[in-house]
């Protein structure tokens, strides 16, 4: 049984058949009871309760048949009022639903069974004649009848769960789907075109459920509809190599929209050159989403750059460089929009799922993007300095550090050049004699030392040190004390990263020794009281 059967099962069947079978059965039994027991004498030649009870008679029935009609009647009306308002509300909210709910299979059909009943029970009721009983067609209506009255309930039920907003949600993804599925077979470019205008609605309607859930503080449904603009992207590219090419070019039905009518034309052309414009609509509608929610809902913000980060991976996974550059770019413009805003604790979660991009592009072998990724990551922590969010470079070295230390261990070519950049990050610090800042941007390059102590490569370690020559002594001292101190991978306080940045393990840790030797530093010094914690978390 398919999870389709089990759904049906107990959303329609199981109601349905509980509801009709329990009068049924309380009737039958009363009935019986008064046909063999309280009914009387009864007239003419004995009949079975069966065949006394189907034994319509004109002259008494009249009234029962036109009532029929109008009770079904009665009944429509009831369901067209209940559901127009449940509708009209969930409308206002989210756009689309209206369409959407009167397209739906199952509303038609229970709404068809209605009105075809009704139509039924009045012309039955003009074909009574005194000598002339349609049994078999009261019957019908008398059946029809009641399972309209049984199926109001579960028809109820029905449309609260269809307008519930998750489904909604999902409903609109999966016509997107469908529709990006349909250009596979599309074969004219009028065809691509067409199809093109409903999945760009789709996007808008989500990102309209998310703005709407963002205003009204409704985080699940904001993250469900962002979850939905993810899945619809990774759908996507998971058919986009069976798009024609017609697909690619973006068709007058689309052309008018605003994010597009905004562009350069030349960035236009470039969108349909590289095959992106639906990829770059949907991280575009998650850049609008990310500055409304910025400051007001950071876990929207948060989310958002996961599901960037995801859609980075896919088409890694793919070898599509233009889209996995196309997320860069919006991951940077996350950044910039964070930094404008002074959030310290946004970036800092950017930063890490930046950083998990960057560390996915090194396993799936993209390290030229790899590389631009750190390039941007070191510039974004230089900007940082200046906008004396000295807590945000902090986090770009040791992301940077950890990055160096991944290129290492998987064999990149540009593992040199990383080292580089990594040490070059610190250069307008020396500068601009931010202490603090400097202070947190060493003690993550002494760490990746440390780390190429721990492999053997020396070489790589004493470039690092040579980076550091000219730092005062009691900068080392400092930075060596509150180094060798951190012994626990964990910070004292709950955190989104939940790792201490300043740990090492006991075994990369000892290479300390051996790195401040070679810059005059032994461990006698101690600059710092025992016990005393470091203050930078991860």
């Amino acid at each position: 049984m398919t999870a389709a059967d089990g759904q049906w099962k107990r959303r329609w069947l199981a109601p349905i058949v509980t509801l009709a079978a329990t009068p049924l059965v309380l009737f039958a039994g009363v009935y019986a009871l008064d046909h063999f027991v309280t009914g009387g004498d009864a007239v003419g030649e004995p009949l079975g309760a069966l065949e006394r009870y189907l034994h319509f008679d004109p002259d008494f029935i009249t009234d029962a048949v036109s009532a029929l009609a109008g009770m079904i009647a009665a009944v429509l009306g009831i369901v067209i009022t209940v559901v127009s308002i449940i509708v009209q509300l969930s409308a206002d909210r989210y756009t689309g639903v209206a369409q959407m709910f009167l397209r739906d299979r199952t509303n038609i059909a229970v709404m068809t069974y209605y009105v075809m009943a009704c139509v039924c029970g009045v012309w039955l009721s003009m074909s009574l004649q005194d000598e002339f009983v349609p049994r078999a067609l009261v019957l019908v209506i008398m059946i029809a009848t009641s399972v309209g009255l049984v199926l109001m309930l579960p028809y109820f039920a029905y449309v609260f769960w269809f307008l519930e907003p998750a489904n909604i949600i999902d409903r609109i993804r999966m016509q997107a789907v469908r529709t990006v599925e349909a250009t596979a077979s599309a074969r004219t470019a009028e065809r691509c075109a067409r199809l093109q205008a409903p999945s760009l609605t789709a996007m808008e309607e989500l990102t309209d459920i998310t703005s709407n859930s963002i205003s009204g503080k409704d985080k699940i449904i904001a993250s469900r509809a962002v979850d939905a603009l993810r899945d619809l992207c990774l759908d996507y590219l998971a058919i986009k190599s069976k798009a024609p090419e017609a697909w690619f070019v973006i068709g007058d039905g689309i052309r008018k929209n605003p994010d597009f009518v905004a562009m350069d034309p030349e960035s236009l052309h470039d969108l349909e050159v590289c095959c992106t414009w639906f990829e770059w609509k949907i991280l575009r509608q998650y850049l609008g989403i990310y500055n409304e929610a910025l400051t007001s809902m950071r876990d929207i913000n948060y989310l958002i750059a996961i599901d960037s980060r995801y859609i980075g991976e896919g088409a890694g996974e793919r070898g599509d460089r233009h889209v996995i550059e196309l997320v860069f770019r919006y991951m940077n413009s996350y950044l910039r929009a964070t930094l404008n805003a002074g959030d310290v604790r946004t970036a800092y979660n950017v930063l890490n799922q930046y950083r998990l991009l960057v560390e996915t592009m090194l396993r799936q072998g993209h390290g030229p993007v790899a590389l631009d990724g750190v390039k941007h990551m070191k510039y974004y922590g230089q900007t940082s300095y200046d906008m004396k969010l000295t807590f945000v470079a902090e986090t770009v070295a040791y992301d940077v550090s950890a990055l160096c230390q991944l290129a290492h261990d998987l064999g990149a070519d540009e593992q040199e050049e990383m080292l580089a950049q990594f040490l070059d990050l610190d250069q307008p610090l020396k500068v601009k004699g931010q202490e603090k800042g400097l202070l947190g941007v060493r003690k993550a390059q002494v760490k990746l030392a440390a780390y190429y102590l721990l492999c053997g490569e020396d070489d790589k370690a004493r470039l690092i040190a040579e980076d550091m020559r000219d730092e005062p002594r009691e900068r080392l001292a400092v930075i060596y004390d509150q180094l060798a101190r951190v012994e626990s991978k964990d910070f004292w306080e709950i955190i989104d990263r939940g790792r201490n940045f300043e740990y090492m393990p006991p075994e990369q840790r000892a290479h300390m020794v051996t790195f401040f030797s070679w810059l005059g530093i032994d461990e006698s010094v101690t600059t710092q009281r025992p016990g005393q914690p470091s203050n930078r978390s991860r």
